[in-house]
């Protein structure tokens, strides 16, 4: 197999095409009026709405902006810019009342006080990673808590799992809460929910289930990143929104997929999992993407890891049905 860094290059007209047929299909067979979209500001649900246009009409798209308290701003506003140039219907409904009555914020910050009783959610900002460099070093996915003040980190921990739990399983209630949103809103109007989730997410279970997973279609997972950026431009996303760096949005402070997630640089992600899952000689990777062996080794370890533990994320629940 021949590999280069232009493996991932695509006819967009001729994509855009497909996935426009695809999606005109699948609502078409399933008798509904059209798709509801959650604009996040980012470039997947950008995209997937704008493709939603293009193969059903701007009557037949609607999106749904669903900030909360921690919520970048600028979220917000790249959502609205992009929904009023598609010309669609949209509405914005704030979650932070339903994210507090559940304890959304109040579960996940006696967890963090407990680890670091000086901590006070009206001051300080909140984020957790995983270990950067992972292909310098060989790392385990043990996240870290980071505390700071707006100007410098205060506080700095790798968590223990009883606490990453925690924290995770409050968090994934924003997405969750999202999703009950955008389904109420779907079957009121007799649409499907359509989804955003992109191959590499997929493939690596960068997703919730029943939360941004848990959608009626999917017209991105077969999608690397740089093929929706690809799609994206043809199609007219706005820059701000496609010179955006990728990032989940659902802490205070600022973490990106980067370091949150895949923890390899963002232009690295989409050829070594091509490269993992086509089973591309070792030789040619290291030498077109200019890597040792021991650096592509321990990445497709951890595709391997992520994969593997994910994998119930992919498929339905376990059953006995024949």
């Amino acid at each position: 197999m021949n590999f280069s860094r232009s493996q991932l290059d695509i006819d967009v007209e001729d994509e855009i095409e497909k996935i426009i047929s695809f999606i005109a299909e699948t609502v078409r067979k399933n008798k509904k009026d059209g798709v509801v979209v959650g604009l996040s500001g980012g470039i997947d649900s950008a995209v997937a709405s704008a493709l939603s246009v293009a193969s059903l009409g701007e009557k037949k798209v609607f999106g749904l902006i669903m900030p909360e308290r921690e919520s970048n701003p600028i979220s917000r506003e790249f959502a609205i810019e992009h929904a009023e140039k598609m010309g669609i219907e949209y509405e914005e409904v704030e979650i932070t009342p339903v994210l507090e009555a559940f304890g959304t914020y109040q579960m996940r910050d006696r967890i963090i006080s407990e680890i670091y009783p000086e901590y006070d959610p009206s001051y300080h900002r909140i984020k957790i990673t995983l270990p950067d460099g992972l292909m310098d070093r060989d790392t385990f996915n043990f996240f870290s808590l980071i505390i700071d003040d707006g100007e410098k980190d205060v506080f700095r921990s790798r968590l223990k799992k009883r606490d990453l739990n925690g924290i995770i399983a409050a968090t994934d209630s924003k997405q969750r809460t999202r999703m009950m949103t955008l389904y109420h809103r779907a079957e009121n109007m007799n649409r499907f929910v359509c989804g955003t989730t992109n191959r590499p997410e997929m493939m690596q279970g960068f997703f919730v289930k029943y939360g941004d997973g848990g959608v009626d279609l999917e017209p991105l997972a077969h999608l690397y990143k740089s093929q929706v950026y690809q799609i994206g431009r043809v199609l007219g996303v706005p820059d701000n929104i496609l010179k955006r760096l990728p990032s989940p949005d659902t802490f205070n402070s600022h973490v990106g997929d980067e370091e949150f997630f895949f923890k390899i640089p963002y232009d690295l992600v989409d050829l070594l999992l091509y490269s993992w899952e086509n089973k591309v000689l070792m030789d040619q990777v290291c030498d077109v993407l200019d890597l040792e062996e021991k650096q592509v080794v321990r990445v497709y370890r951890d595709f391997n890891s992520k994969y593997n533990t994910t994998d119930h994320l992919r498929i339905m629940p376990p059953n006995l049905l024949d």
